[in-house]
């Protein structure tokens, strides 16, 4: 059957299994944006209010529903404004499609108007990308593309077409896409190195990171974890693959981690980490690191064996694999004295914050309340991420979406989006900071554009709250370019774009505002008034080993 590009981009879209497309057009794009109209109703097009936003929102839609994004720009400005989308999914290995188109084959490579090398541009930032110049090579092209986006250590591709490519015609043959399995070939000298460890071990801890969720190991994990009678921490990027309310769990480790996670992994003898990268926000000062334990690691990457940190031992392969067999090979082990020290920590050390104000750590743990802990979170970067990932329980994987690697504000409402669009029996919530919400706020008009009821909730403390947390402890107070204090009224800022807006100044006014977004069925912006100075506690200060942590009460102690 002889069919053009853009139709034959809409038929592998269509073999790929994609319900939903999200994106922006533009004149190098035209053609398939024409072809997916006669198809609008098999693939569903969500249009953002700007080209990052379309990527934050495919890369929101992978990590909530497991299967891959993808979005469209047209090129120049249209393509080089997914970068910071693609960057952040390549950070946080999140599989992503990108489709851009370019000029004409013929006007490649001569400045033309919009023209862009968005291949070059985006090739430190995918896991690969392509320019398709000749149609025949099309199809093929898109299907690879998948692949390479779903298997191993997942990513972002991105297809680059010339617009005369999407109109001209080539043989289309339709193929049944076969599932991307992981490998089953583990080494068994590498198997049995790391149950020898786990035997001998006495102190063992469990270190779980983005790697557990992506493999979909939940339910290995937590068998492994009761079978080596671990305490379990967790990064960022692990939250939910071990269960957030689950005795063993002890919290998230690192810069902002429990005392009870950074002590017990500090005294450790064994640290098995299961999914991770040893990221400096988790290490701390990296050569003191876990400096009383050896380090077994389980990856799908071996790049990442030994960047970071020096191991002990390590198992290549998917997690989900890696575990299975070790589980079936593993005796239960028991490690009472251990466990009992490290419940005493947890007990010692619990998180706390200052109880009468609305604050960022009330306000999370009221949207847990409210949700019964089975909503799906997703952040932006900064106190309110924190807080975010300290105080909601997370049971489940896929459930917290944030930026861990790159650190992208303005990230969490086009990933809200995303999540809502692919999982829209659950309740979605962007935390946000009031910074990060101004950087890609237009995105509320396209909830309401597409009637997607998100509840976007902006903890307001009318300054930049973790860049001035270390002005403050590490730069004498000086607030240099922190302070976010205008006119801009968020409750009105919602209305003007079509959504409900509603404040809240104390904790009374945000049960009730939360409970209205709850019921309401429409897109709600929740503008919450916090004090500017309010912290994320415990602390690890930058170059400290993470046994150094610290938090409020310490530095009163210490200025006194």
């Amino acid at each position: 059957m002889q069919l053009t590009g853009s139709e034959i981009v809409i038929e592998c879209l269509k073999e790929q299994g994609v319900d939903t497309v999200f994106g922006y057009p533009g004149g190098a794009i035209l053609n398939v944006y024409d072809e997916l109209y006669k198809h609008s109703d098999e693939i569903t097009h969500i249009l953002t209010s700007h080209e990052q936003g379309a990527a934050h929102a495919a890369d929101g839609y992978a990590r909530a529903t497991g299967k891959v994004g993808v979005c469209f720009a047209t090129s120049g400005p249209g393509a080089t404004n997914l970068v910071t989308g693609i960057a952040t999914a390549y950070m946080d290995s999140i599989p992503v499609v990108a489709i851009t188109c370019n000029v004409g084959v013929s006007l490649l490579g001569k400045d033309s108007f919009q023209e862009i090398d968005i291949t070059g541009i985006t090739m430190p930032i995918t896991k690969h990308n392509y320019i398709v110049k000749d149609v025949a090579n099309l199809a093929d092209t898109i299907r690879k593309a998948f692949v390479i986006a779903k298997s191993g250590r997942p990513g972002p591709v991105l297809i680059d077409i010339p617009k005369d490519v999407t109109a001209n015609k080539t043989e289309y043959i339709k193929e049944e896409i076969k599932p991307v399995e992981p490998s089953d070939k583990i080494s068994e000298e590498e198997l049995a190195e790391a149950l020898e460890l786990i035997k001998k071990s006495k102190k063992p801890y469990i270190f779980v990171g983005g790697g557990a969720v992506l493999s979909e190991a939940s339910e290995e994990l937590y068998t492994f974890a009761k079978k080596v009678d671990a305490p379990v921490t967790d990064s960022l990027m692990g939250k939910g693959a071990f269960p957030g309310n689950d005795p063993a769990y002890t919290g998230m480790l690192g810069m902002h981690g429990t005392k009870a996670s950074n002590y017990g992994v500090s005294e450790c003898d064994l640290l098995i980490v299961v999914g991770a990268r040893f990221s400096d926000r988790v290490t701390g000062n990296a050569k003191k690191f876990a400096k009383n334990a050896k380090i077994l690691q389980f990856d799908v990457d071996a790049a990442e064996m030994n960047k970071n940190v020096l191991i002990t031992e390590g198992v290549v392969g998917d997690i989900k694999v890696i575990l299975e067999k070790i589980n079936a090979k593993l005796e239960q082990q028991s490690h009472p004295e251990w466990m009992k020290k490290i419940m005493d920590y947890k007990e010692k050390y619990p998180l706390t914050y200052h109880p009468e104000a609305l604050t960022g750590p009330f306000i999370v743990e009221e949207i847990y309340r409210q949700t019964n802990g089975e909503a799906i979170i997703s952040t932006e970067v900064g106190q309110h991420q924190m807080w975010a990932a300290q105080y909601y329980k997370y049971t489940k994987p896929r459930t917290l979406l944030t930026s861990g690697g790159l650190g992208t504000m303005g990230y969490g409402l086009g990933a809200a989006l995303g999540a809502k669009t692919g999982r829209p029996d659950k309740t979605v919530v962007n935390i946000a900071g009031d910074g990060c919400f101004r950087m890609n706020m237009n995105e509320i008009a396209t909830a309401v554009r597409h009637d997607v009821p998100i509840i976007q909730v902006v903890v307001n403390n009318h300054v930049l709250g973790m860049v001035r947390q270390w002005q403050d402890l590490f730069y004498d107070e000086r607030y240099s370019a922190t302070v976010l204090r205008d006119a801009v009224d968020y409750v009105k800022l919602a209305e003007a774009m079509g959504a409900v807006g509603l404040r809240a100044t104390t904790q009374e006014e945000f049960k009730e505002c939360f409970a209205k977004a709850l019921t309401c069925g429409k897109p709600v912006l929740i503008d919450c008034m916090i004090d500017c100075d309010d912290k994320v506690w415990p602390m690890v200060a930058p170059g400290a080993p993470i046994s150094e942590a610290f938090d409020e009460q310490d530095l009163k102690a210490k200025e006194n």
